[in-house]
């Protein structure tokens, strides 16, 4: 789970989606359970839908409700923009090569019982929404003209069914703490953020940007088991639903919430935690990030900030300066790279430590594990020729950490506990 790219994300998107029909969160009458809208793919040119083994899929209009055809079992349908159409409309292609009448969107569900709906090879509780696109939507925002927005509209339960597999992983039986306390994180974290993309016609995206659901293929025995356990359970303070980090390893203590998000305003519930468990160790060091080691040269140091910095600051016409020194220049209370600064030949620059990992990037394509490291530089003729970060965990530290919330459940901590801990002050309760 990544929630730093929300603002961002968001403000490009806005426009792209809001004159985009699109399924609406219905209020939840009192003691229901919510429902989920889940943006399984935006901006794609093509969704191909058909039924879950012998199931037939019954399709209606998204707008008005009236059918619009069935597909038969082991058929596959597509779902492909209309370039003939001025507005934003799609049409399914049947696999005779025929069409069905335009539509601004469609809706499809499994009409067989104990199948499940299926597009683009994957299987879906609950309905399937297709959503034909309208407008340009830069930064991963809703799709332009000619493409495709794909939701899973479900309930909240089988959303945390699917998510918990892939967050957290599958766990040993002297583990299921753990996964318990993640079930409560995750449906909390689903809850606390609903609507939070009402703009761009959904929920919450099925990756990073906000959790990783992988429908049913995700689903366990064990991840089912944890949700039925805490059916309804979330985290509150003073009545609200919290803001619900959660993170792979912390590495020693978790951070507050202002340490890792520049915008983000300090929480009572998200203040650093040690997750020290006595005599010099601690419940993540059973993490593989629990300690690292990067390293980079002259040559591949330069390369990497040529690649990162220009987001920040202009490099100019003669590229980047020599590179005379790095060092942490601030930390934050929990230890972590508040800021670090670059020094170049003519002048230097400050990165902030929400920016720290994308720019320190041990390879181009991979951001630094956590901003919890200590930096040792070697010089040569005035510039830097080696740089090593020795560091500690995994992710930005907020909230609960998961390799923690294993080492606790393996000694013994019920899910309560783990969530009291990482969580200081909230209660745990049962909303529906």
């Amino acid at each position: 789970m990544r929630r730093w790219t929300k603002g961002a994300l968001a403000s490009a998107a806005v426009l792209a989606a809001a004159a985009c029909p699109r399924p609406t969160a219905a209020p939840t009458p009192a003691g229901a359970e919510p429902e989920l809208r889940v943006a399984l793919a935006v901006g794609v040119p093509s969704v191909v839908l058909g039924g879950d083994g012998g199931g037939e899929l019954f399709v209606t209009d998204d707008g008005n409700g009236q059918p619009v055809g069935s597909i038969p079992a082991g058929a596959r349908w597509t779902a492909v923009p209309d370039s003939a159409s001025r507005g934003a409309t799609l049409r399914l292609l049947k696999p005779d090569g025929t069409a069905t009448e335009a539509h601004r969107g469609i809706a499809v569900v499994n009409v067989t019982e104990n199948r499940f709906a299926m597009a683009n090879g994957r299987r879906y509780r609950g309905r399937i929404h297709v959503i034909a696109g309208r407008s340009g939507g830069g930064g991963g925002g809703a799709g332009g003209a000619g493409s495709l927005t794909l939701v899973n509209r479900l309930g909240i339960e089988s959303y945390v069914a699917g998510v918990v597999g892939p967050e957290i992983g599958a766990r040993r039986p002297d583990e299921e703490a753990a996964v318990l306390a993640q079930a409560v994180v995750s449906r909390s974290f689903a809850l606390g953020n609903r609507g939070r993309w009402e703009s761009l016609g959904f929920d919450a995206y099925a990756d990073v940007r906000d959790q990783v659901y992988n429908g049913v293929a995700a689903e366990t025995p064990q991840a089912w088991a944890a949700v039925r356990r805490t059916a309804g359970q979330v985290l509150r303070y003073r009545g609200t639903i919290i803001e619900a980090y959660f993170h792979s390893t912390c590495g020693s203590s978790t951070a507050g919430v202002e340490e890792a998000f520049t915008t983000a305003r300090a929480r009572p519930y998200l203040r650093p935690v040690s997750d020290a468990s006595g005599k010099g160790h601690y419940y993540c060091d059973i993490s593989p990030r629990f300690r690292w080691r990067e390293e980079w040269d002259g040559q591949k140091l330069r390369a990497i900030f040529t690649r990162t910095l220009p987001a920040l600051m202009p490099l100019g016409g003669d590229g980047l300066q020599r590179i005379t020194d790095v060092e942490v220049s601030r930390t934050t209370r929990s230890g972590r790279v508040a800021e670090l600064r670059i020094a170049f030949e003519r002048g230097d620059v400050r990165i902030s430590g929400a920016d720290v990992r994308a720019v320190l990037r041990p390879e181009a394509d991979r951001i630094l594990s956590s901003t919890a490291f200590q930096l040792t530089v070697t010089k040569d003729g005035g510039q830097v020729s080696r740089l090593v970060a020795a560091g500690a965990g995994s992710g930005h530290g907020v909230g609960m950490c998961q390799w923690g919330a294993v080492g606790r459940a393996r000694a013994g901590q019920d899910y309560r506990r783990i969530l009291s801990t990482y969580f200081p002050g909230t209660t745990l309760d049962r909303i529906y």
